[in-house]
């Protein structure tokens, strides 16, 4: 994890540009007002500290990425293979059970879908250093 530390800046940063994504995503579908947020700073937090762990993980998957593949290549589609593979199946299977309406599930899928896409150009934008033995 000592990858973490070492990328800490492009980390925050991608972190920093996963909340704008989501609060434009709340503002654009109405579901959030600044009220409810000003009045729960710890529904920030939380939010916040999943946005760094996110970015933490989608940054160790770049780091890892084929040397041989292309960086941007690897940049756009990396996020999407883990979105495909976790995050959207979560969401979908989440949402069923609680029998929140499909649209709803789309709307929030999308979301994290453009989260991740953003984390991951802000982080190859701002460059990853990979920890020592990792070429």
């Amino acid at each position: 994890m000592i990858y973490i530390v070492q990328n800490l800046w492009p980390i925050a940063l991608a972190t920093l540009a996963g909340l704008a994504v989501g609060a434009l995503h709340h503002r654009l579908t109405g579901r959030l007002t600044s009220a409810p947020v000003a009045g729960r700073p710890e529904l920030i937090a939380i939010t916040a500290l999943c946005e760094f762990w996110l970015a933490c993980i989608l940054a160790g998957a770049l780091i890892l990425a084929p040397p041989e593949a292309p960086e941007w290549v690897m940049a756009m589609a990396t996020p999407v293979v883990i979105w495909i593979g976790f995050v959207a199946p979560a969401i979908v299977v989440t949402h069923a059970y609680r029998r929140v309406p499909l649209r709803t599930a789309g709307w929030d899928a999308a979301h994290w879908l453009v989260v991740m896409s953003v984390q991951a150009l802000v982080m190859t934008l701002v460059g990853l250093t990979p920890p020592p033995g990792v070429a």
